[in-house]
């Protein structure tokens, strides 16, 4: 486990680098790309992930985000720090993934944890709005793009990646998520922003 202060000086010079789109230092979930469509669309095929999640009041919930940056800095079962990754995912969990009292979709941000710490078991969240979610491997469109990420942005790409799909006949399976690889300072044209939708699997 990483020192204290070593952990804080690291996550503050991946901070500062990624203002300018630099992401090396930042591990992230595996994928391969099987598919190009029209558009720049991308078809991945994700590996199985873990992730620690919590419930969103919206989109942009800042204490969100801080429920998880604190269970990465040690708010877990084992005092643990663990790396920060990329991406933030904001999104939904269909309403037959939840329990039916939560009375529909539930809106959801998500750090995906290090291979190293999901091989190894994560440590239990303290905070009973965090929970740790297992997720299997899966196919994914997704559409990538620059510039703040906010409602419009999200909303036109969205639709584009929707019309990609249609027209290539492929057949979603789920809701969108929306997937933010830096912070919401960085440098607008360098950022990289992406809207995925899970589709079904072949043609």
């Amino acid at each position: 486990m990483l020192d204290k202060a070593l952990y804080y000086a690291l996550t503050f010079a991946e901070s500062v680098l990624s203002v300018f789109g630099i992401r090396a230092t930042y591990e992230q979930p595996r994928y391969e790309v099987v598919e190009q469509l029209p558009r720049n669309v991308e078809i991945r095929h994700y590996e199985p992930r873990v992730a620690v999640e919590t419930d969103m009041a919206g989109p942009g919930d800042t204490e969100a985000f801080r429920r998880l940056f604190r269970y990465i800095t040690g708010a877990n079962g084992g005092d643990d720090r663990i790396a920060m990754t990329v991406p933030v995912e904001q999104g939904t969990l269909i309403a037959m993934t939840v329990p039916v009292e939560q009375g529909g979709d539930l809106r959801i941000m998500r750090f995906f944890l290090p291979a190293a710490i999901a091989k190894a078991g994560p440590p239990v969240p303290t905070d009973p709005a965090v929970r740790i979610a297992r997720l299997p491997a899966a196919t994914f469109a997704a559409l990538r793009f620059s510039g703040t990420l906010d409602a419009r942005a999200r909303e036109k790409r969205e639709a584009v990646l929707r019309q990609v799909l249609a027209k290539m006949a492929r057949e979603t399976a789920g809701p969108s998520s929306v997937l933010s690889y830096d912070p919401p300072f960085a440098i607008p044209f360098l950022r990289r922003n992406e809207i995925v939708i899970p589709v079904a699997e072949g043609r």
